[in-house]
């Protein structure tokens, strides 16, 4: 008997960019022994999972709000389409098997609050555990090389799809 893979758990991305044209991009805060990832892959940008019913756009900014605190925001651009990537062996334990990977949708989004709006620490008003332990601004280009390696073609797909709002 034939069992079908796990399906793709549905996601957003936020590329949240700043006046200087610089993309947010957060340490990821150590998760248990499943999650042994090493320097210089920490940093990620704010991602997250779809709730039922939810839009994406409006899920793209509670995940944001959730992880970073950060509401001021105005919509710059949406990829053109999803991007997948397929989890290690390792990390699909975290899902038991139901996902095999992750299926996202992005969003560029220009940050037009101040940076003490940014609260990594209490993120959504100290409401959702932090999911960051430190932040910082990042060339968008570089990104990929910061990233796990296994979403580093997701990565250079938001680069190029979002190029034109970024500082070179």
């Amino acid at each position: 008997m034939v069992h079908p893979k796990p399906e793709y758990r549905p996601c957003v991305g936020v590329t949240l960019i700043n006046s200087a044209g610089l993309v947010f991009i957060g340490r990821r805060r150590n998760k248990g022994a499943f999650d042994t990832i090493a320097p210089p892959h920490l940093w990620q940008m704010p991602q997250g999972g779809i709730d039922d019913g939810e839009e994406p756009y409006t899920a793209a900014q509670r995940e944001l709000f959730e992880e970073t605190n950060v509401s001021s925001t105005e919509l710059l651009a949406e990829a053109p389409r999803w991007l997948t990537y397929d989890l290690p062996s390792e990390a699909t334990q975290r899902w038991k098997g139901k996902y095999r990977g992750q299926t996202q949708r992005w969003f560029a989004l220009r940050f037009t609050g101040n940076e003490n709006e940014i609260n990594i620490q209490h993120p959504a008003g100290g409401a959702h555990k932090p999911e960051f332990d430190e932040w910082r601004w990042e060339k968008l280009a570089n990104l990929p090389d910061l990233i796990v390696p296994f979403k580093r073609h997701v990565y250079e797909q938001v680069v190029i799809a979002f190029a034109d709002f970024a500082a070179r």
